[in-house]
Protein backbone atom coordinates (compact mmCIF):
# COMPACT_ATOMS: atom_id res chain seq x y z
CA UNK A 1 0.00 0.00 0.00
CA UNK A 2 2.84 2.41 0.79
CA UNK A 3 4.24 1.91 -2.71
CA UNK A 4 0.92 3.01 -4.18
CA UNK A 5 0.83 6.09 -1.93
CA UNK A 6 4.37 6.97 -2.99
CA UNK A 7 3.52 6.45 -6.65
CA UNK A 8 0.52 8.78 -6.33
CA UNK A 9 2.70 11.36 -4.60
CA UNK A 10 5.31 10.99 -7.34
CA UNK A 11 2.59 11.39 -9.97
CA UNK A 12 1.33 14.60 -8.35
CA UNK A 13 4.88 15.98 -8.30
CA UNK A 14 5.44 14.96 -11.91
CA UNK A 15 2.21 16.71 -12.92
CA UNK A 16 3.33 19.91 -11.17
CA UNK A 17 6.80 19.73 -12.68
CA UNK A 18 5.37 19.20 -16.16
CA UNK A 19 2.94 22.10 -15.84
CA UNK A 20 5.67 24.43 -14.61
CA UNK A 21 8.10 23.16 -17.24
CA UNK A 22 5.58 23.71 -20.02
CA UNK A 23 5.11 27.30 -18.83
CA UNK A 24 8.87 27.85 -18.85
CA UNK A 25 9.16 26.40 -22.35
CA UNK A 26 6.40 28.70 -23.56
CA UNK A 27 8.11 31.74 -22.02
CA UNK A 28 11.45 30.78 -23.53
CA UNK A 29 9.89 30.23 -26.96
CA UNK A 30 8.30 33.66 -26.75
CA UNK A 31 11.62 35.18 -25.74
CA UNK A 32 13.37 33.53 -28.70
CA UNK A 33 10.78 34.98 -31.05
CA UNK A 34 11.09 38.45 -29.47
CA UNK A 35 14.87 38.35 -29.73
CA UNK A 36 14.68 37.22 -33.35
CA UNK A 37 12.12 39.89 -34.20
CA UNK A 38 14.32 42.57 -32.63
CA UNK A 39 17.35 41.43 -34.63
CA UNK A 40 19.30 39.80 -31.80
CA UNK A 41 21.23 36.56 -32.03
CA UNK A 42 19.19 33.66 -30.76
CA UNK A 43 21.56 30.70 -30.88
CA UNK A 44 22.06 30.46 -27.11
CA UNK A 45 18.38 31.06 -26.41
CA UNK A 46 17.46 28.37 -28.96
CA UNK A 47 19.92 25.90 -27.41
CA UNK A 48 18.37 26.52 -24.02
CA UNK A 49 14.88 26.07 -25.48
CA UNK A 50 15.91 22.79 -27.09
CA UNK A 51 17.31 21.57 -23.78
CA UNK A 52 14.18 22.64 -21.92
CA UNK A 53 11.98 20.79 -24.42
CA UNK A 54 14.09 17.65 -24.08
CA UNK A 55 13.81 17.82 -20.30
CA UNK A 56 10.06 18.27 -20.54
CA UNK A 57 9.84 15.22 -22.81
CA UNK A 58 11.77 13.19 -20.22
CA UNK A 59 9.44 14.36 -17.46
CA UNK A 60 6.44 13.30 -19.56
CA UNK A 61 8.01 9.89 -20.14
CA UNK A 62 8.57 9.56 -16.40
CA UNK A 63 4.93 10.46 -15.77
CA UNK A 64 3.89 7.69 -18.19
CA UNK A 65 6.04 5.23 -16.24
CA UNK A 66 4.42 6.25 -12.96
CA UNK A 67 0.92 5.90 -14.46
CA UNK A 68 1.84 2.49 -15.81
CA UNK A 69 3.14 1.39 -12.41
CA UNK A 70 -0.07 2.56 -10.74
CA UNK A 71 -2.21 0.66 -13.26
CA UNK A 72 -0.24 -2.52 -12.60
CA UNK A 73 -0.88 -2.14 -8.87
CA UNK A 74 -4.64 -1.73 -9.30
Amino acid sequence: MLDKVKERSDLAKAERDIAEGAERVARQAKLVEELRRDGHGVSEAERLLKSMRATLALWRAHRRQIVSALRQKD
